[in-house]
């Protein structure tokens, strides 16, 4: 096992364009949500997070310990609400795809994505405005086979950020 090695410490430069992946959180609670998408983003070299209404936004105190950093690397903007930020990408040409346990939403594991994507997140505990929801083009959701209908908002970021990286982040 002494073979083995472990890469630790963060890269030093980045030689990779950004990904033409925008993230939208709309109100989102919890810093550490958050802090841990940012993270994410960095990991899947997304575009941009814009962080809707009560959402934290950096600069802010608390996203350090989540976001370890990634508060200073990703890049972030503060919108009013989250469906205006949803329009002007969708103008820009983006699909916007609501994260969403709406009837209708497709299955992560069965969604087609494009290039120009924008994954809107939203409460923990109250999804999507109304608002937001009437700006989506679509909706995807992940499976759930226990009782509870949905899982943690970053951890949900996490599969669906990834299955996007699966196909445009190489």
């Amino acid at each position: 096992m002494s073979d083995i090695q472990v890469i630790t410490g963060d890269k030093s430069s980045h030689d990779r364009d950004k990904s033409s992946l925008v993230i939208i959180l709309d109100r989102l609670r919890s810093t550490h949500n958050v802090g841990n998408i940012l993270r994410l983003a960095d990991a899947v070299n997304a575009q941009k997070v814009i962080c809707g209404g009560y959402t934290a936004c950096p600069p802010h105190p608390k996203l350090s310990k989540s976001a370890m950093g990634a508060e200073n690397i990703v890049e972030t903007e503060h919108a009013e609400n989250a469906w205006e930020a949803a329009k002007s990408l969708k103008e820009e040409g983006y699909e916007i795809i609501g994260i969403e346990t709406v009837e209708k939403a497709e299955c992560i594991w069965d969604a087609d994505l494009i290039e120009k994507t924008c994954f809107v997140f939203g409460n923990e505990a109250l999804g999507l405005q109304e608002e937001t929801l009437k700006v989506c083009d679509r909706f995807i959701s992940l499976p759930a086979f226990g009782l509870k209908n949905s899982i943690n908002v970053s951890n949900c970021a996490s599969v669906v950020m990834f299955k996007y990286a699966e196909h445009f982040s190489k």
